[in-house]
């Protein structure tokens, strides 16, 4: 199971969290009330995200599951971020849509 498209999973997972959480954090500073459905989005994404490395990492039984789940969050952060133009916002959308990739690569092999 651990193979190329598995590390870069694992990574990719966690490389979005990390953006997300940085989007949600400069999203609540700068405008909160018209940001209110980006920062939901990329908190939601950052938790599935981390769940779904950790449970690649053990090969959790539900793994497959998960990695549909994130590809589908991820996917929809991405293109609520994608429209901003705040830097944080555009480097979570590209965040985002790399996860997408990756566990969509990880659900064909």
């Amino acid at each position: 199971m651990r193979d190329s498209n598995f590390e870069q999973c694992v990574q990719a997972c966690y490389e979005c969290a990390v953006a997300c959480d940085v989007c949600a954090a400069m999203c609540l500073e700068e405008n909160p009330g018209h940001m209110k459905h980006c920062i939901a989005l990329c908190t939601d994404c950052a938790s599935v995200c981390r769940l779904c490395a950790a449970m690649l990492a053990r090969n959790g039984e539900f793994s497959t599951a998960l990695c549909t789940l994130c590809a589908l969050v991820c996917d929809a952060c991405a293109r609520e971020c994608s429209p901003h133009e705040a830097r944080h916002c555009q480097i979570c959308a590209g965040a985002c849509l790399g996860c997408t990739l990756a566990c969509r690569d990880m659900l064909e092999r």
